[in-house]
């Protein structure tokens, strides 16, 4: 079983600290990670939820994958994050079953992590992100 635990399940959003705002007054929620990727474009902000992730998320930069997905879907549910002990292997695994990679390799995620990219499309609809912690 590659496997392992729900990593996060990542919502993108238009105003970072204003859903930050809204976990906060809704569940008394804080965040526990905030990091800008600048090779994804984006500011994210990691509710932990038992030893899972809330991920919000916007754009930092008008061509990101966050900030086209918000032109055109608006906010919303954007990916799950699948936590796997190897991500090359899980991503091999994934293309053999007939998954269509959006990273042909494992590259560096936030908080130290190794992550790679599934599209949708190969996914039943589903954007997923392999995360090796």
């Amino acid at each position: 079983m590659q496997l392992t635990e729900i990593d996060h399940v990542a919502i993108a959003v238009e105003d970072l600290d204003t859903a930050i705002a809204y976990y906060n007054a809704a569940f008394g929620a804080e965040v526990h990670h905030r990091e800008i990727v600048e090779s994804d474009g984006v500011e994210e902000a990691l509710i932990k939820v038992a030893e899972s992730y809330i991920q919000l998320t916007t754009a930092t930069r008008p061509d990101s994958p966050i900030a086209k997905f918000l032109e055109k879907r608006g906010e919303g549910l954007h990916h799950v994050g699948y936590r796997v002990d190897n991500c090359a292997e899980a991503l091999a695994q994934m293309v053999a079953a007939g998954a269509t990679p959006i990273d042909t390799a494992p590259r560096p995620g936030s908080r130290g992590t190794t992550v790679a990219f599934v599209h949708p499309k190969g996914s039943f609809g589903t954007l997923i992100e392999l995360v090796q912690t």
